[in-house]
């Protein structure tokens, strides 16, 4: 099997780690192809890492794609990438082929998707061809992106799994014509770390637990929780905040100065979603780690969805869980110390259960090898 993800962010790859783990599981040898920025991550046994020469974005409009230098990328490196991917395909032949957002998200990379995907339909040994999405996608601007995304799975996918749970979010609220591709659609659940409603006590029990990414507006909101820690009803229990790598140890440093008597200031910690479970609150931003780590979990929260270069999908995913009472929306526009403040005490009124399929890994799992037996018995 070969599972291909062009992240543009770490998030994207810890989501496809959990689910190639369980697909290692499943007795299934995975190659898990990664075309962004390479990470110090340990692979789970099973799962063998393929870098592709690294590209990211530089910002949240995800319109342009720089090297590893910062240089916009040219056709040369295109083409290299696209060999080196089509290589990988030959020299594995997989019987399963499964695509991470596309396509119905990066789009920039068709120089090289396209082609995997024609090799994958002319191999006799590639008999299923899966998208995996996330359970709410950016809602396309432009004429004709849709239809062009139905035309895409028409041709070459047999199987869309959507990491997410229908009685949260239906794909057709944030994609209109999922209706004419009904027919594909499969909701595995959320995909989340393992499911433990309580962690035990330890480290970080029963503060406020603060983290966001490492833009400009994660920034803001670290330093807007430190100015509403006096304002809070909370403001006696320990604060702890969680800093992005990516900001650099000038700001580090500067938060760490504006850090008042119990707040603990601190680089970003593998045990976050331990310590989410733990904590009395999170606040946040509305990534799908996050938000799967805050709904495996009894903890109350607050989320300032990111929602700059026109990005919905945080925006929508918190209004979702807002309506429902699981969590308290603050939009990033309306951030400030004492509405903040304010978010925190209406948050903590809250009731912090909510019924929501967490066992995405498992039964993605389960489904993918169910498809596969059955292509192999028509076959």
């Amino acid at each position: 099997m070969i599972y291909v993800q062009h992240l543009l962010g770490i998030g994207h790859l810890q989501r496809s780690l959990l689910l190639a783990a369980e697909l290692a599981r499943h007795d299934f040898s995975v190659e898990l192809v990664s075309g962004g920025r390479p990470q110090n991550l340990t692979m789970p046994a099973g799962v063998q890492l393929h870098q592709l020469p690294p590209l990211h974005s530089p910002d949240g409009s995800f319109t342009r794609l720089l090297d590893q230098q910062g240089n916009a990328i040219d056709d040369e490196l295109r083409e290299r990438r696209k060999l080196q991917l089509l290589e990988i395909f030959t020299s594995c032949a997989p019987q399963v082929l499964i695509t991470e957002t596309f396509p119905f998200g990066r789009r920039m990379m068709r120089f090289e998707l396209i082609p995997l995907l024609e090799a994958a339909r002319t191999s006799a040994i590639c008999i299923q061809v899966i998208a995996s999405v996330r359970d709410i996608l950016q809602p396309k601007s432009r004429p004709g992106r849709n239809e062009e995304t139905c035309d895409l799975v028409a041709n070459f996918y047999d199987h869309v799994l959507v990491h997410g749970d229908r009685k949260i979010a239906a794909l057709e609220e944030s994609f209109p014509l999922a209706d004419s591709i009904s027919d594909r659609i499969y909701y595995s659940g959320y995909i989340c770390t393992s499911k433990q409603a309580k962690a035990v006590d330890a480290d970080g029990n029963n503060e406020v637990l603060v983290s966001a990414g490492g833009s400009t507006t994660g920034l803001d909101i670290l330093k807007a929780a430190l100015e509403a820690k006096p304002l809070s009803i909370l403001k006696d229990m320990p604060w702890r905040i969680l800093v992005s790598p990516s900001i650099d140890e000038p700001r580090f440093e500067a938060l760490q100065r504006m850090a008042g008597e119990g707040i603990r200031i601190e680089r970003n910690r593998p045990d976050f979603s331990e310590l989410v479970k733990r904590a009395r609150m999170s606040i946040s931003q509305a990534g799908y780690n996050t938000i799967t780590d805050i709904l495996n979990s009894t903890t109350a929260a607050v989320v300032i969805p990111y929602a700059d270069a026109d990005e919905m999908e945080q925006t929508m995913r918190s209004q979702k869980l807002h309506r429902l009472n699981r969590l308290v929306m603050l939009p990033q526009s309306e951030l400030s110390a004492e509405n903040l403040a304010s978010a925190i005490e209406q948050a903590d009124r809250q009731s912090q259960s909510l019924e929501v399929n967490l066992d995405g890994a498992a039964n993605s799992a389960g489904m993918i090898s169910q498809w596969l037996q059955t292509a192999q018995i028509s076959t």
